[in-house]
C-alpha cells in the first residue's frame, strides 16, 4: 500500500558527495536552507552550497557523510527549523537503500530524508485490540490513540538483517511487552507513505516505510508503558476501533495500520 500526498510547495533535493558521486539523500524546499547555507559548518570542513547536478538545481552537502548531515541538523536546530530534537540517529540511504550516512532525527523530516518506522498490532485472545494514547507532550499526534506499539527503527538497528531488533526494543520500551511472551507473532507487510510535515516551520516533508507486525497478547499480560511516553492503554472491538478513527482519535498511520491488517492475510512471521 501506498500513501502518498503532494508537497505544499515546490521542493528540490538534496544531495551529499560521496567517493562514488554525488547521491540524492532528501529533498527542501527551493529556499529553505538558504538562511544557513552560505555559512561554513563543522570546523569549516563542510560546507553547503546551491548548485547543480545533471542540469537540476539544489542543495550539496560536500565532506564526510555523517558529521556533514549532523553539523547541518545543528543549524537547523540553532535557526529554529528542526523538530524535537531526541539524540536519535536515523540512517541516511540513497534512492536504492544504500547507507551512507547517519542523522540526527529531528532533522530528517524538514529535509525530507527517507525513515522507517515499525509498529504492532496487538489484539486480546477475544478479538478485542489493544492500543495506546499517545502521552500529551509528544510532539507528533500527542493525545491520539495509536497502534500497540509504534516506533523509529534507529541507526543501530538498520545494521540488523531484520527489524526485530526494533520491534523487540520498541514493544519492551513502549508497553513492557517481550516478545517471547506473546502469541502468534505475524509480520503484516508494509506501507510507503509520503506527505507535508509541520517540522521545519511547515516546510518538512515525511517520507516513510511503516513495518507492521500483529500478535495476540495473552490476557494474563498488561501492557504497562516504561518509558513516560504513553498515557494509557485500552481494549477495544473493532467496531468502536473504527468509530474513533472516522472521529479522528486515530494517529492517520495506526488507521492506515488497522486497515491494512483488516484487508490483509498474513502468514506466521518468517521476517520482512
Amino acid at each position: 500500500m501506498n500513501i502518498r500526498q503532494p508537497s505544499l510547495r515546490p521542493r528540490v533535493p538534496l544531495w551529499v558527495q560521496t567517493e562514488h558521486g554525488v547521491q540524492g539523500v532528501g529533498t527542501v524546499e527551493p529556499e529553505f536552507l538558504s538562511p544557513i547555507g552560505l555559512l561554513p559548518l563543522q570546523n569549516l570542513l563542510e560546507q553547503l552550497s546551491k548548485t547543480e547536478h545533471d542540469g537540476v538545481s539544489g542543495w550539496l552537502l560536500k565532506g564526510p557523510v555523517t558529521a556533514g548531515l549532523n553539523a547541518l541538523a545543528h543549524a537547523l536546530h540553532a535557526a529554529g527549523l528542526a523538530g524535537a530534537w531526541r539524540d536519535e540517529q536515523l540512517a541516511v540511504c540513497n534512492a536504492t537503500g544504500q547507507r551512507l550516512g547517519t542523522i540526527e532525527r529531528a532533522a530528517v523530516r524538514p529535509l525530507g530524508i527517507a525513515t522507517q518506522a515499525v509498529h504492532l498490532l496487538g489484539f486480546a485472545p477475544d478479538g478485542r485490540q489493544w492500543v495506546q494514547q499517545r502521552a500529551l507532550f509528544k510532539p507528533n499526534d500527542p493525545g491520539l490513540w495509536d497502534t500497540l506499539m509504534g516506533g523509529m527503527v534507529s541507526a543501530d538497528d538498520a545494521l540488523d538483517a531484520t527489524l526485530m531488533t526494533a520491534l523487540a526494543r520498541e514493544t519492551w520500551e513502549e508497553a513492557g511487552l517481550r516478545l517471547a511472551d506473546l502469541q502468534e507473532l505475524r509480520y503484516g507487510g508494509h506501507i510507503d507513505t509520503c506527505r507535508p510535515a509541520r517540522d521545519g516551520g511547515g516546510a518538512g516533508y515525511l517520507v516513510e516505510r511503516l513495518d507492521w507486525f500483529s500478535c495476540v497478547v495473552p490476557d494474563c499480560l498488561v501492557p504497562v508503558n516504561q518509558d513516560g511516553e504513553v498515557t494509557q492503554f485500552a481494549q477495544f472491538d473493532a467496531r468502536t476501533v473504527q468509530t474513533m478513527i472516522a472521529a479522528g482519535q486515530f494517529t492517520d498511520e495506526a488507521a492506515w495500520l488497522i486497515q491494512a491488517h483488516a484487508d490483509a492475510h498474513t502468514t506466521t512471521f518468517t521476517g520482512p
